[in-house]
């Protein structure tokens, strides 16, 4: 560890020393724990007592770990995922370089050190800051390329900015000044973020520490390559110049830490299971991070390196063949962000109006905006584009066709037989019956589609309008991923029966029962009663040809595309597996597959499967690029009888 670190983390430590305990803490204080270990023992007991079976020979156990942040003004959507096939392709063709270490970023705040129990002081100092700076941040963060001999990436100028350093400067005065409170932990179990920490109170013991938090001064940029060899500026320089900073993007501010022991080791992933041979090795395990100090190699022997397990905190020897080098910041630790985007601009504007309402008079907002200026705004940085999703996982798809008869009573009524069953069902005029050929989710089902709204929301996307399949499990998918985007009050969904799924799949020789936009209402689901489908439901055929089921979706994704004109964002349509494929080809102008290739293709589309396709206005065409989120996979799971565990049995 270099000195000043050295001098740091003496400095965090004695704090932590002279921090005095409840005496709650008095037994375990007796029994020659340190301070800090009993208080994560006795708040965290379950997280903490696996860190304990992890750690139990980690020699910096019972020291106070201090940790860095820093907080990082972070691309989001299509521009993000430029930059990460730049990255990609960087790597590959001119090898690695000091910008693949971390993820693309304009830093605002140097790292600074922070107590844990004061963590989310840092929380409330992002909230504020960004709250004040909400209405003024800039809708078009304009990115210029700047290269030189060894420099590679965007600078930010003008007056955006100077917006952007405003943020900063706000975030380090709330953070200083609000982690330098009068403290301290209270008894309350809690499991945070991916790292212990505490909650602070106002009520127990004093505990004052300075959170010295500086906001970056230097020229606002984004690194695209970093100290690279000369000869590649050329190809790296080619390669930036295909990335096109106008692409749709809601910037977020992302605030991370890292373990401010290892800033200067080398970071290594394991690839293989390793078991040690002797006592001085190291266990390794797939996705382990290794952190190698390259100036305290001599003892090792030709393919050999000692790191420090970051799983279990332990020093030994490991076979170099077993890891690859992995970036920097692998191992650090996201906490909270806090995303601008225009959506919330818009939303924040339209509070403030209401609230300047005094005595039935209107007085103007401290900062007025033309909202025709900021949809005019909104097409110059993000383009329309439509996600198309299949729907999350159905009861018959587990529990095969007698699905009903193993939930329904003799009298008709439904109880849940199993845990993967929904928790109920909603009213239909018909009974129970008519949910035979159009099924609900299954609980499972439910909790992937909220995983992919939860990762929706993370990747920063604005979804602007939804449109689903009249099916039931649709609809269903539909409003779990809008709560967790968090917009299920504010967008209405819009049941398009002409993107239902081809009916010479589904069984019988009539169209299945769907329910209708009342019944769908009755069962709180907040339906657009005002939207004109391009195909009624009544319209549907059963056991359609497949040229007449091609036909239908075209039609339906026209209509729904001239649905939204004026929406820049993204345009989520929620159906089935064939969706994918034939709610997409008209939108990139492609002809109808094979029906064979077509039926081969859709067995192999997952639940929550997607396709995300983006508009070129430039070129007049649609295009189909990476979906905002990653693939979910997940493995089967056995139904479990106890008996069969019985003696005898």
């Amino acid at each position: 560890m270099a000195a000043g670190e050295t001098q740091l983390y003496a400095k965090v430590s004695n704090k932590h020393k002279g921090r005095s305990t409840p005496s709650l803490l008095d037994p375990l204080l007796g029994m020659g724990f340190p301070a800090h270990t009993a208080v994560l023992t006795l708040w965290r007991p379950v997280l903490f007592s696996c860190r304990l079976r992890c750690h139990r020979d980690d020699p910096s156990l019972d020291d106070p770990i201090p940790q860095e942040y820093a907080l990082f003004l972070c691309p989001t959507g299509s521009l993000l995922e430029r930059l990460q096939e730049f990255w990609r392709e960087s790597k590959r063709q001119c090898t690695r370089n000091r910008a693949h270490e971390v993820f693309p970023h304009i830093t605002l705040c140097d790292f600074f050190t922070c107590e844990d129990h004061k963590v989310e002081c840092l929380y409330e100092a992002l909230k504020r800051a960004g709250d004040r700076i909400l209405g003024s941040f800039p809708s078009v963060v304009p990115l210029v390329l700047h290269s030189s001999i060894s420099y590679l990436g965007f600078f930010v100028n003008d007056s955006p900015a100077d917006v952007i350093r405003e943020f900063a400067m706000m975030f380090a005065t709330e953070a200083s000044v609000l982690a330098g409170r009068q403290v301290g932990p209270v008894p309350e179990l809690r499991l945070s973020e991916r790292k212990l920490t505490q909650r602070p109170s106002s009520s127990c013991s004093p505990d004052v520490t300075d959170c010295t938090v500086k906001p970056c001064t230097k020229q606002l940029h984004l690194t695209l390559a970093h100290k690279f060899y000369p000869h590649h500026q050329r190809t790296l320089e080619q390669l930036a110049r295909a990335i096109h900073p106008g692409h749709g993007c809601q910037w977020t501010a992302a605030l991370y830490s890292r373990d401010m022991r290892f800033v200067h080791y080398q970071t290594l992933r394991a690839l293989f299971q390793y078991k040690p041979q002797n006592a001085d090795e190291l266990t390794l395990s797939p996705g382990d991070h290794i952190f190698v100090d390259p100036t305290q190699q001599e003892e090792a022997s030709e393919g050999w390196v000692i790191g420090i397990s970051q799983r279990t905190g332990c020093r030994g020897f490991l076979p170099e063949n077993y890891t690859e080098q992995a970036s920097e910041s692998d191992t650090w630790v996201k906490h909270r962000t806090y995303t601008f985007s225009l959506a919330m601009d818009l939303i924040s504007r339209k509070d403030g109006e209401a609230s300047s309402r005094r005595n039935g008079e209107l007085h103007p907002s401290q900062t007025p905006r033309d909202i025709s200026s900021i949809q005019a705004l909104q097409a110059t940085i993000a383009r329309r584009s439509v996600l198309v999703v299949r729907h999350g996982e159905r009861v018959d798809q587990i529990f095969g066709k007698s699905w009903l008869q193993q939930c329904s009573t003799p009298d008709g009524k439904y109880y849940r037989p199993d845990l993967n069953f929904p928790y109920s069902l909603p009213r239909r005029s018909n009974g129970i019956k008519d949910f035979e050929n159009d099924p609900p989710l299954s609980s499972c089902g439910i909790f992937q589609s909220r995983m992919a709204g939860e990762a929706l929301l993370e990747s920063g996307i604005r979804v602007t309008s939804v449109f689903t399949s009249p099916a039931l499990r649709c609809v269903q998918t539909a409003r779990h991923i809008l709560e967790e985007l968090k917009l299920e009050k504010r967008i209405k969904i819009r049941v398009e029966p002409g993107i239902f799924e081809w009916t010479k799949w589904e069984s019988g020789k009539a169209t299945p029962t769907l329910m209708t936009l009342d019944e769908l209402k009755e069962a709180n689901f907040n339906v657009s009663l005002d939207y004109r489908p391009a195909f009624p439901l009544a319209s549907l055929l059963p056991a359609e040809s497949y040229d007449e089921y091609v036909e239908r979706c075209a039609v339906s994704v026209g209509r729904i595309i001239r649905a939204c004109p004026g929406d820049v964002g993204v345009i989520l349509i929620v159906s089935h597996g064939s969706a994918l494929d034939s709610c997409t080809r008209p939108l990139l102008g492609l002809p109808p597959r094979d029906s064979g290739d077509f039926a081969q293709l859709v067995r192999k589309i997952p639940s929550l499967g997607m396709c995300f396709c983006e508009e070129n206005k430039e070129e007049g065409k649609w295009e189909l690029v990476n979906p905002p989120v990653k693939t979910l996979t997940h493995g089967s799971n056995s139904a479990f009888n106890w008996r069969n565990w019985l003696p005898g049995s």
